[in-house]
């Protein structure tokens, strides 16, 4: 079973042995003529996925307890993957999202790091920096580079353990890894959205 996950940037597909990320244009050569189910949240190519005979939207399938009405269908399958806990997804933005017994108690949503990045040269030229992946938030920083990272992790790590505390914490996204390294009880599976999107086949 071939299953994809359109997000904002790539087309994320799980093949039946691994996860690949591509871009639009390589996914659909690529995968055209295959039997696909996926879900979407880049409405843009809507219209010419559609005509794509041999793929399926089991958005509509796609049900959670406590959903709201403007959920993005990405965030609800993810919550769909296990029965309790939060779950981070780390891409283009970060989504926070916590389950309790099945059932979807809230969340929050935040800039993805490349954007929060970004948002330092609006500032100031002297503050175009990258992300400084060898992080320590037990020392304060001495280097404009560390203290914008600081800046960035330090409070969505604040944000994330006062609403986690107790809970089992998932990560997955494209920064989903690096971020999970900041927690102690966290987990990170690329496969989060594709095992909530057999929960939903399964249970058609």
């Amino acid at each position: 079973m071939i299953l994809a996950d359109i997000g904002n940037t790539y087309f994320h597909i799980y093949n039946g042995k691994e996860v690949e990320h591509l871009s639009y244009a390589d996914a659909i050569q690529k995968y055209q003529q295959k039997e696909l189910y996926y879900i979407s949240v880049k409405h843009q190519l809507s219209d010419k996925i559609e005509k794509i005979k041999t793929w399926k939207n089991i958005t509509s399938f796609i049900k959670l307890e406590g959903e709201y009405e403007t959920m993005g269908v990405d965030r609800k399958v993810l919550c769909l993957s296990h029965n309790d806990g939060v779950f981070v997804d780390a891409g283009s933005a970060i989504t926070v999202d916590m389950v309790e017994n099945g059932k979807y108690i809230g969340g929050f949503i935040l800039p993805g790091l490349k954007t929060y990045i970004q948002s330092y040269v609006a500032i100031s030229p002297a503050l175009d920096t990258t992300l400084d992946k060898s992080l320590d938030l037990t020392e304060l920083p001495t280097t404009t580079k560390e203290q914008i990272s600081y800046g960035i992790i330090a409070s969505i790590k604040a944000l994330i353990d006062k609403h986690s505390k107790g809970k089992q914490l998932y990560f997955t996204g494209g920064d989903g890894k690096f971020l999970s390294t900041f927690f102690r009880n966290a987990i990170y599976d690329e496969m989060l959205v594709f095992n909530g999107m057999q929960e939903v086949l399964e249970d058609k």
